[in-house]
C-alpha cells in the first residue's frame, strides 16, 4: 500500500514541468485519496469486528452466568452435575456447531429453510458479507447457541441422566436452534426482516432483533418438553397435588450468576448490531449506529429492573415475603422479553415490557403449579413465555423511525400496532411464535420420548433421592477436606457427630 505522506517536494517536480503533467497531478492526488480511502475502510472493518468480538466474550460471559445461577437453584447434592453439563454446554456446542450448526444457518446462499454452506467453516472466511460470514461472527452466534441450550438444561435440573443431556445439547445446537436462526437472522430466511431477495412476510418480517423467539423460546419450549416428559422430581408434589418448595442451595450463587448474566446482556442485545462505526446520514454528526447501540442497552436495563421491582412487590403480595430468588428470576425475565425489541423501542416503552414481563412469569408459575409441572429454574416459564411477550411486545411498541435506522428496506415497512403502524408486524410477530413453538415441538420432544423410551433420559429414584453428585461423579460438590471423603460412599449411613463438654465427661475433681 502507498504512503499516506504528502510534501510539497513530491508537488513541485510535477508542477514544474509541461501542461501534460497535469495527468501526472491528478494520478498523484488521486492515489492518496486511494490510500486514504483503503486505509479508512480498514479502520473501519477493524473497529467492528473488535466491537463485534468483545459482544461475543460478553455472550459467552453468560455461560458462567448460567452455571452459578443454576448450581444456586438447584439442591446442594446435585451441584457438580448442574456445573457440569453447563460446562459441556460450550465444549460440545462448538464442536456441533462448527461441524453443522453454523452452516445450517447462515450457509448462504441458500433456500428459505436451511443454509447449505461453510460446513466446517469451509470456504470461509467469505467476502459477501465482510462481518457475516467472518471468524468473529461465527464466534457470536456460538455464543447464541451455546445459551439456547444452557435454558433447556436448567428445565431437566436434577433427574436427568448424563448421556441424554450429551445427546440433547448436540442436537438443539447443531440442527435445531440453527434452522430457527436462518428463518429469522439469514438474509435468505423466510421471515428474515432483512431478506435479500425483498419479499418480506407481510411486508416487514418478523422483527427478532436478539432472540426473544429465536434464543429464548427454543430454549424455553425445549425445556418444557423434557422437564414434562420426564415428570416432577420426587417430593416436588404431595399425593393431593400440593406444590412443595424445594429451595436451592444458595441465593448467593443465584444473585452471582443473575448479575453475571446482566452483565452479559450487554452484549447480547447492544452486540446484535454486529457493526458499530455506522452514520445514519442525519445533520447531528454525534448521531449513528453507536447511538443506537446506547439505547438498546438502555432499553435492555430499563426493562430488566422493571421486571425485578414489579416481581418483587408482585410475590410481596401474593406469598407475603420477600424473595430475592423471584426477583433474579423476574429481572431475567424482563431481559428475555426486551430482546426481541429492545433495538427498536423507546425507553418508556421498555418499562411496560419489563412490567407485563414480571406478570407473565408470576402467571406461568402459577399455571405450571396447578398442572404438576416441575422446573427447577423456572426456565421454560421465564424463557419461553416472556420470550413469546416480547415478540408480541415489538409488534405493538416499534416504533416508524428506529424500525427504518435498524432494518433497511421500502420506506412504508410496518412497524408497531400501539405506535400507528398498523397490525402487519404484530402478524409477523404472532407467525413466529406459532412456527418457533411448532418447530421445537415436533424435533425436540419425539428425541425427549425416545430417550424416555430407550430409559435414557431420567435416572432411578434411588439414585435421584442420593443425589446426582454422589451417584454419578464421585462425589459431593463441597468436601473440605480429604479426611471426609471416606463418608462420602455409596450406601454408608452419614452419622451425625455431637459436641462432647469434656467437663461434662471428666470425673470428679477433689476439693481444694
Amino acid at each position: 500500500m502507498a504512503s499516506l505522506t504528502c510534501s510539497a517536494a513530491d508537488l513541485t517536480p510535477l508542477l514544474a514541468g509541461a501542461a501534460t503533467n497535469t495527468t501526472a497531478v491528478a494520478d498523484y492526488l488521486c492515489s492518496r485519496f486511494d490510500t486514504i480511502a483503503a486505509r479508512l475502510s480498514d479502520t473501519t472493518y477493524a473497529v467492528d469486528s473488535t466491537y463485534l468480538l468483545f459482544s461475543a466474550y460478553l455472550v459467552f460471559a453468560m455461560q458462567l452466568g448460567f452455571a452459578m445461577l443454576c448450581a444456586g437453584s438447584v439442591r446442594a447434592k446435585n451441584t457438580m452435575n448442574i456445573m457440569l453439563t453447563n460446562v459441556l454446554d460450550a465444549a460440545a456446542g462448538a464442536i456441533s456447531y462448527y461441524l453443522f450448526g453454523f452452516a445450517f444457518a447462515f450457509g448462504s446462499p441458500s433456500n428459505g429453510f436451511i443454509g447449505r454452506h461453510f460446513f466446517g467453516l469451509k470456504d470461509f472466511p467469505s467476502s459477501s458479507f465482510y462481518y457475516t460470514f467472518d471468524y468473529s461472527y461465527f464466534l457470536y452466534q456460538w455464543a447464541f447457541a451455546i445459551a439456547a441450550a444452557g435454558i433447556t438444561s436448567g428445565s431437566i435440573a436434577e433427574r436427568t441422566q448424563f448421556v441424554a443431556y450429551l445427546i440433547y445439547s448436540s442436537f438443539l445446537t447443531g440442527f435445531v436452534y440453527p434452522v430457527v436462526s436462518h428463518w429469522f437472522w439469514s438474509p435468505d430466511g423466510w421471515a428474515c426482516p432483512t431478506r435479500s431477495n425483498g419479499d418480506l412476510l407481510f411486508g416487514s418480517g418478523a422483527i427478532d432483533f436478539a432472540g426473544s423467539g429465536v434464543v429464548h423460546m427454543v430454549g424455553g419450549v425445549a425445556g418444557l418438553w423434557g422437564a414434562f416428559i420426564e415428570g416432577p422430581r420426587i417430593g416436588r408434589f404431595d399425593r393431593t397435588g400440593r406444590s412443595i418448595t424445594l429451595r436451592g442451595h444458595s441465593a448467593s450463587l443465584v444473585v452471582l450468576g443473575s448479575f453475571l448474566l446482566w452483565f452479559g446482556w450487554y452484549g447480547f442485545n447492544p452486540g446484535s448490531f454486529i457493526t458499530i462505526l455506522k452514520s445514519y446520514g442525519e445533520s447531528r454528526g454525534y448521531y449513528g449506529q453507536w447511538s443506537a447501540v446506547g439505547r438498546t442497552a438502555v432499553t435492555t436495563t430499563l426493562a430488566g429492573c422493571t421486571a425485578a421491582l414489579t416481581t418483587l412487590f408482585g410475590k410481596r403480595l401474593l406469598a407475603g415475603h420477600w424473595n430475592v430468588t423471584d426477583v433474579c428470576n423476574g429481572l431475567l425475565g424482563g431481559f428475555a422479553a426486551i430482546t426481541s425489541g429492545c433495538s427498536v423501542v423507546e425507553p418508556w416503552a421498555a418499562i411496560v415490557c419489563g412490567f407485563v414481563a414480571a406478570w407473565v412469569l408470576i402467571g406461568c408459575n402459577k399455571l405450571a403449579e396447578r398442572v404438576e409441572y416441575d422446573d427447577p429454574l423456572e426456565a421454560a416459564q421465564l424463557h419461553g413465555g416472556c420470550g413469546a411477550w416480547g415478540l408480541l411486545f415489538t409488534g405493538l411498541f416499534a416504533t416508524k423511525k428506529y424500525v427504518r435506522e435498524v432494518y433497511a428496506g421500502p420506506s412504508d415497512r410496518p412497524y408497531g400496532l400501539l405506535m400507528g403502524g398498523g397490525g402487519k408486524l404484530l402478524a409477523a410477530q404472532f407467525i413466529q411464535i406459532i412456527v418457533v413453538s411448532g418447530w421445537v415441538t415436533v424435533t425436540m420432544g419425539p428425541l425427549f420420548y425416545a430417550l424416555h423410551k430407550l430409559k435414557l433420559l431420567r435416572i432411578s429414584s434411588e439414585d435421584e433421592m442420593a443425589g446426582m453428585d454422589l451417584t454419578r461423579h464421585g462425589g459431593f460438590a463441597y468436601v473440605y477436606n480429604e479426611d471426609d471423603e471416606s463418608t462420602f460412599k455409596p450406601g454408608l449411613p452419614l452419622g451425625r457427630v455431637e459436641p462432647t463438654n469434656s467437663r461434662q465427661n471428666s470425673p470428679p475433681q477433689p476439693a481444694v
